[in-house]
């Protein structure tokens, strides 16, 4: 039957029908999603709100009510196929931790926000509205391959990525591809994919940056059309500002309107570093490559930190092969009721 843990995973995996996770930002599956874990926080005792933006706050009042929040929490929607535990790990993981420690000095909240995968709108939302905790923990799926790489469990983000996004056109001249010679063609494509392949020696030049060409537009778009325009998109991705300017430069990407990277830390990275070392774990630190609700609420002046908990699979994510072992996802679990316990009591 596995832990109550893993029967709540399942139960949200299984909404919207597969194969993989389909509960898309605002839809009737993110909202069913929503309705199930509010019952599992009435279960648990906890005092429920939703706020305009659909966000969901389960709180367990401290016994010093004035003192500023703990909130850890994540989001329940996903994307088109997605995996089991991006986004619902946070939530559930959260909601068993705060279950376990019942009352603190400090009032303790399970959030889910909302539409994390289209741009962190619920989180964004709540930080234009107000009513942010002192401090915020998020247990996550760790989305890559470097924790197993180092044989480690768990690991504490110390920073988001920034990044930019750009489309770039590459115009050649359209003709017929079985009468115009190989010497006589001025192919866009051919010049999309020189483009391609400079943007990834860009990146590899530049230690933890990475850079995706994800979309290709070709026109005309005929089968025995020699293409005449090209339309690419760039997603450029660096772990602090020295890097991410080196990379847009190389890239010839104007940096305005890029995302900061975003530094996570403070009291509660130091509470999940001391949880993970009293179990004699490495203390694993890394930066995440993904965005995340934690980098809007840091960005917005709350204290943030994220763990990790390691992916199989060779750490692919937005997949129905997205993976973590249950011995991972408890020990992440007793990691981050620790580290609750004592941002809570402080």
């Amino acid at each position: 039957m596995g832990s109550v843990l893993e029967r709540r995973l399942d139960a949200i995996y299984a909404i919207g029908g597969g194969p993989g996770a389909n509960r898309p930002g605002y839809s009737a599956a993110e909202d069913e999603a929503h309705r199930l874990v509010t019952g599992w926080m009435h279960e648990a005792g906890l005092e429920v709100e939703v706020d305009p933006n659909g966000n969901l706050v389960g709180r367990r009042t401290g016994l010093e009510p004035g003192l500023p929040e703990v909130w850890s929490g994540s989001h329940l929607d996903s994307v088109p196929r997605g995996g089991r535990f991006d986004g619902p790990l946070g939530v559930l993981g959260a909601l068993e931790a705060i279950d376990r420690l019942g009352r603190r000095r400090r009032t303790l909240g399970v959030v889910a926000f909302r539409d994390e995968e289209r741009g962190c709108a619920g989180s964004h939302a709540r930080v234009a509205r107000g009513g942010l905790p002192g401090a915020w923990v998020e247990l996550h799926h760790e989305q890559g391959p470097r924790l197993a790489l180092a044989g480690a469990p768990l690991g504490v983000v110390t920073a988001i990525v920034g990044y930019k996004r750009a489309e770039r056109v590459l115009e050649g001249r359209a003709g017929h591809a079985g009468t115009t010679p190989m010497d006589a063609r001025d192919d866009a494509l051919v010049r999309a994919a020189a483009e391609i392949l400079r943007i990834r020696d860009v990146a590899r030049g530049i230690d933890g940056a990475v850079a995706t060409v994800g979309c290709l537009e070709v026109e005309p778009g005929g089968v025995n059309v020699i293409p005449g325009r090209v339309r690419l998109t760039i997603d450029a991705r660096a772990p602090d500002d020295e890097r991410l300017a080196r990379l847009l430069d190389g890239l010839g990407i104007d940096p305005a309107g890029a995302v900061p990277p975003t530094s996570l830390g403070g009291p509660p990275a130091d509470a999940l570093r001391a949880a993970v070392a009293e179990r004699g774990l490495p203390v694993v630190e890394l930066a995440s490559g993904a965005g995340h609700d934690a980098g809007v609420l840091a960005r917005a002046g709350v204290t943030s930190a994220m763990l990790f908990v390691r992916a199989q699979n060779a750490g692919v994510s937005h997949s129905p092969d997205e993976l973590s072992s249950p011995e991972d996802v408890a020990l992440a679990v007793d990691v981050l009721t620790d580290a609750l316990d004592r941002l809570a009591s402080s």
